[in-house]
């Protein structure tokens, strides 16, 4: 593999499993991060993901560069000279204050592949969400697909939500207005779940450990389309190297939604004394919304209760080849990244 790739974000959850499956598979790779004090958590995390026999020249292949979303400083020498761009970093906080989210993901989008285009890129593979395919619309009883688009009028949502559709939307226009050839391909996951590479990465897996922790004692009436980590960082590989790729959509889903509850059974059945605070009981909905009005994370939840969103991933599957692990062993190995923390050698399956 002669190619150079850019992964934005290499300390996250979904980054950092971009870059140690890259390395794993010969590339060689760049990074960024908001300050380069993390480059020595990076390759340390990255030292504990492959195995010996795989990884010996991963620290001569990757490079860690400073680069920030909210600022044009870096982006030109993080872009310089690299085959394929996959921007996988994004503003993530619950909040009620949508610019402080919107506005971040929007800018930093169009940042990186203004860069990604200056620097000679052939190729973007951008990170959105199911939370760009499936809010703002009445329920409907067939899954979803890449032709939908989030209604960012269409009711209420959170903030994380707006910006990830406001963000894909922003993408697409710069591509046909400036991106002078540049392609574009789009990976939109349902909730991501699977093992943290860094213990410090919570991201989504911070409800299996509110389940892990007994808090909240009871299961609110959530559901969540769920997909493993490891299978959307396949996506990203396969989707930067498919022709067939290259300016299209691509949902990312394990199957039809499951609710707190199953997760928490699942839980219950594979880990044994392990999950011995796991509530089961049902969380009664007015619950949810008093506390909603005082805590932002259980605010942005409120619009979800009782939602059930599907989303078909079968274009994925027919025009890449690809798969998803069952829902429930990403919720397992989640739990158990969570409880064990000891890396984990890197496996595209």
């Amino acid at each position: 593999m002669n190619e150079t790739v850019l992964v934005t974000g290499g300390t996250g959850f979904v980054g950092s499993w971009c870059v140690a499956q890259l390395l794993e598979r010969g590339y060689r790779v760049r990074t960024t991060v908001r300050d380069l004090a993390a480059e020595g958590r990076v390759r340390a995390v990255m030292s504990g993901a492959g195995d010996s026999a795989t990884a010996a020249d991963w620290p001569d292949r990757l490079e860690v560069v400073a680069a920030d979303l909210g600022a044009d400083d870096g982006w030109a020498q993080a872009a310089g000279g690299v085959d394929v761009v996959l921007h996988v970093a994004s503003p993530m906080a619950a909040t009620r204050q949508e610019d402080e989210v919107v506005r971040p993901a929007v800018d930093g989008v169009v940042r990186v592949l203004r860069a990604a285009r200056d620097g000679g890129a052939r190729r973007v593979v951008y990170t959105s969400s199911c939370g760009a395919v499936y809010y703002g619309h009445p329920a409907q009883e067939e899954p979803f697909d890449e032709t939908s688009w989030t209604d960012v009028s269409g009711g209420a949502m959170s903030a994380y939500v707006k910006s990830k559709a406001l963000a894909e939307r922003a993408a697409w226009d710069f591509v046909a207005a400036e991106g002078a050839g540049l392609e574009l391909t789009t990976v939109n996951p349902t909730g991501i779940f699977g093992p943290a590479l860094d213990p410090g990465q919570i991201s989504s897996l911070g409800l299996v450990k509110r389940l892990l922790d007994g808090s909240p004692p009871a299961c609110p009436n959530l559901w969540f389309g769920v997909v493993d980590v490891r299978d959307v960082a396949d996506l990203h590989l396969r989707a930067m190297t498919d022709p067939r790729a290259a300016n299209e959509r691509f949902i990312a889903s394990g199957g039809p939604p499951v609710s707190m509850r199953d997760i928490a059974q699942v839980l219950k059945e594979r880990l044994g004394a392990d999950a011995r605070r796991v509530p089961t009981r049902r969380l009664p909905d007015w619950v949810v919304r008093v506390a909603g009005r005082f805590d932002d994370e259980v605010h942005d939840l409120v619009p979800l209760l009782g939602q059930r969103r599907s989303a078909s991933s079968a274009k994925a599957e027919r025009l890449l080849g690809w798969s998803a692990r069952p829902w429930a062993d990403a919720v397992t190995a989640s739990a158990e990244s969570l409880l064990r923390p000891v890396g984990s050698t890197v496996a595209a399956r």
